[in-house]
């Protein structure tokens, strides 16, 4: 077993007015996910941030949901949770790499996301890590949203865009 260690982490942004996140949550290991769920909550009320929950069948929707999200709500930042845990099949990893490259096309997108998607060996390993009293990946994943939410504020908005355009965005121009 390797012991994990205490990693520093950037204080909590101050927000002069409210935001807004939403947490998609895919809660296929209940007692994980709501874990997660709870660590999230607590980072996100204590930054007095307004939050939505939806819940989604798995780790492969969290991106899809955010996405529908992202277009056609305002939000200024979401928090993907779930747990894939490795089983005796390569869906293990096919689950792991999509949602997390999804995730990822998305924040370069704009999206302020935090990925708080557990990828473990075992229950074990989950357990720890959604444990707000150990490693607390819920509310990590709810802070560093936070802080991208923060950085995006502070820019500002695009001087141009990036990545693909949406047929609507198109048809605007």
């Amino acid at each position: 077993m390797v012991v994990s260690k205490q990693n520093s982490a950037l204080e909590r942004p101050f927000f002069e007015k409210p935001i807004k996140l939403l947490i998609v949550v895919a809660p296929y290991y209940k007692k994980i996910a709501d874990q997660l769920v709870n660590g999230a909550r607590a980072e996100i009320d204590a930054a007095t941030a307004l939050l939505e929950l939806v819940e989604v069948p798995g780790a492969l929707e969290i991106p899809t949901a955010i996405a529908i999200a992202h277009r056609k709500l305002d939000f200024d930042g979401y928090v993907a949770l779930g747990c894939i845990i490795r089983g005796e099949t390569t869906h293990y990893d096919t689950v792991c790499n999509d949602s997390s490259r999804a995730l990822q096309l998305l924040g370069l997108q704009g999206a302020c996301i935090g990925n708080g998607i557990l990828n473990v060996e075992n229950l074990n390993q989950a357990e720890d890590r959604s444990d707000v009293s150990k490693q607390n990946k819920g509310g990590g994943a709810a802070l560093a949203a936070l802080h991208l939410i923060a950085l995006s504020q502070k820019w500002g908005k695009p001087k141009r865009n990036v990545g693909f355009l949406t047929i609507d965005e198109i048809s605007k121009t």
